[in-house]
């Protein structure tokens, strides 16, 4: 028998199930097509599509939890976003909505553990499985509660759980950050040890977009901007587990700040572009460099693959230019809702009308038409009007940061457990009404500077 060939031809990405069949209809069969198939080979890496640049592996590792010596641009603490395996439950808009599920769901988990175990003395061979009560509206279930329940382990409520998350791009939300109701909290708690710790973490992932990139100072969900791995400027020791060093700073904190950048990567960076470089200059270079349109078109197919891998260019200029871009592009997206200090989306062009109605609040936003995004019906009484095309241009994980901000600011309710998110209780919570239509402007604006950043990188070669 002869080896089959398998034949392939892309029709583009992101389309909809109607378009797909219209393009199928109008070939018509598979003879008409005949100059159009690509025949597949794969690689040595068993890639049949988007195969993966030779060049790339010759790179450095932005992290690299297998290799001991750390010899990557960070340190072996880094970490996965956060996956609570219960959403619903774990973040809200408001606070004290968040604690009141939070405080429904403990009650009820140990009603379920302490009967449980009232029955079992009765009758040893009854299993888990088959005597909790699977019910939504009041729990979520998985493998480990239900391990706790076997094992008789109480739940108790923590203040000092709630705090801050990053849960997609430019959306912010109370959290219950805790081993007991979060399914996987991975080395999250290193990162971000308690609700008052100071941190930067860049957050990568692959994705078939190539890499979505996104910095954060609070706790990223799993998937904040695609399956996430946060690579933080620090990481944090409890003092009385840690091992001293000559280097750790005095003080009476409950916990010992070390440095996310590896020693390996600063002694690299420091023999090609001088003794004055930081770690500090290589984390906000990384940042940068993962904006580079060159370096994310070349190595599009290994991005969606892997982790990154990236090279320290030749030229201490160009290093540079990538370390202030990666500063000035992190000041952007951390300070996306620091309306004090960002500059006004007018001074673009962009105008708002209604805004004198003083109804702020949101529901849904959406554009007029799915061809007209120049314009943003904020709600019934306000219109964001002449968004410049290029505001759009600045995506994360296939989407622009302007139909993030319109995605996630909205009223849900989910549907299993009829709990409901409402964004502007967030706007209450830090007394300015006009928070998220500030945010939406603010967002625009940011949007329009980084691509006009990204345009201003150095050019890379390979």
């Amino acid at each position: 028998m002869s080896k089959a060939n398998i034949y392939y031809h892309d029709i583009g990405d992101y389309l909809s199930r109607e378009e797909k069949l219209a393009i199928v209809q109008k070939f018509g069969s598979v003879e008409n097509m005949e100059s159009q198939w690509q025949i597949l080979q794969p690689n040595e890496h068993g890639d049949w599509l988007n195969l993966r640049d030779d060049a790339f592996g010759e790179f450095i590792p932005i992290g690299d939890k297998d290799d001991k010596t750390s010899q990557a641009f960070f340190n072996q603490v880094y970490s996965r976003g956060l996956a609570s395996a219960r959403d619903a439950w774990c973040y809200n808009s408001l606070k004290i909505e968040l604690e009141k599920n939070i405080h429904n769901f403990i009650n009820f988990y140990n009603e379920q553990r302490e009967a449980y175990h009232f029955e079992k003395k009765l009758n040893p061979k009854i299993e888990v499985e088959n005597f909790v009560t699977f019910d939504s509206t009041r729990i979520t279930w998985n493998r480990g509660l239900k391990e706790y329940l076997e094992k008789n382990k109480p739940v108790v409520f923590e203040n000092k759980c709630v705090t801050v998350s990053l849960y997609r791009p430019f959306f912010k939300q109370h959290v219950y950050f805790s081993r007991d109701l979060n399914d996987m909290v991975y080395q999250l708690p290193k990162l971000f040890p308690s609700p008052t710790t100071e941190n930067r973490v860049i957050c990568v992932s692959a994705a078939k977009d190539g890499i979505p990139v996104l910095i954060t100072d609070c706790i990223p969900d799993l998937h904040f901007n695609g399956d996430t791995q946060a690579f933080p400027l620090y990481y944090y020791e409890e003092r009385a587990k840690a091992a001293p060093s000559l280097f750790d700073a005095a003080g009476e904190s409950e916990y010992i700040r070390r440095d996310g950048v590896s020693d390996f990567i600063l002694t690299q960076a420091r023999s090609r572009y001088g003794e004055r470089v930081s770690k500090e200059d290589i984390f906000y270079y990384v940042y940068g460099f993962l904006h580079s349109p060159e370096y994310r078109s070349r190595f599009s197919a290994d991005l969606k693959k892997m982790l990154p891998r990236l090279p320290l260019v030749e030229s201490p200029k160009d290093f540079w230019a990538f370390s202030k871009a990666g500063r000035s592009l992190a000041d952007l997206h951390l300070g996306y809702d620091d309306f004090a200090n960002a500059p006004k989306a007018e001074e673009i062009g962009v105008v708002v009308r209604g805004a004198e109605s003083g109804h702020f609040q949101v529901e849904k936003m959406r554009f007029p038409s799915k061809d007209d995004k120049s314009r943003i019906l904020y709600n019934s009484q306000i219109t964001v009007e002449n968004i410049p095309a290029q505001a759009y241009e600045y995506q994360v994980n296939g989407k622009s940061a302007i139909e993030w901000v319109m995605e996630r600011y909205a009223i849900t309710t989910h549907k299993e457990s009829g709990i409901r998110n409402d964004p502007n209780d967030w706007a209450a919570e830090v007394g300015n009404p006009r928070y998220i239509l500030d945010l939406l402007l603010s967002v625009i604006r940011l949007s329009v500077e980084t691509v006009e950043v990204v345009r201003g990188l150095p050019g890379v070669s390979f």
